[in-house]
């Protein structure tokens, strides 16, 4: 499921990601700064082995829920902020793929880089998705998992 508003895109999916549709996306004629930040699928982990690719699972409509969240709490704390689009894949990704991805617009570029630093920071803490780590002749689930909560309880 794909949520889109007129400032506000969200969505989770088995899709490969496109960063530059997401910036596209967010950039309006009143915005001078348009920060993008891509998560990609790299092959280090704790295990040591080298990663092939990741496997992301979650509740899509869940993880779409806390997302839009993330936004509206964006949102009250940057009001300037015109448009925040954030998709994230599940299924298989391999190393080097985009495995999430958020683009902000505002006028000014302070702005736009603490709501994208706050959006991707606070979509890691509140957003439950899980993550399979695959390597050449074994896969476990990935030890950098954290205790998820609401995105109201992270501090400003």
């Amino acid at each position: 499921m794909v949520v889109r508003e007129e400032n506000e895109w969200v969505a989770v999916s088995a899709q490969p990601l496109r960063p530059d549709d997401l910036a596209t996306w967010v950039t309006r004629a009143d915005c001078g700064a348009v920060v993008t930040f891509c998560g990609v699928a790299r092959s280090t982990s704790s295990f040591e082995h080298e990663i092939v690719e990741l496997e992301y699972e979650t509740d899509v409509a869940l993880a779409e829920s806390r997302i839009r969240d993330v936004v509206a709490v964006a949102r009250d704390r940057w009001p300037v902020v015109r448009a925040i689009a954030i998709h994230h894949r599940i299924g298989t990704v391999k190393n080097r793929e985009p495995a999430v991805v958020v683009a902000v617009a505002s006028p000014h570029r302070r702005e736009a880089f603490d709501a994208a630093q706050f959006c991707i920071d606070a979509l890691k803490r509140t957003v439950p998705m899980w993550k399979r780590e695959v390597w050449e002749g074994g896969s476990a689930w990935s030890e950098d998992a954290q205790d998820i909560v609401d995105v109201g309880d992270l501090a400003p």
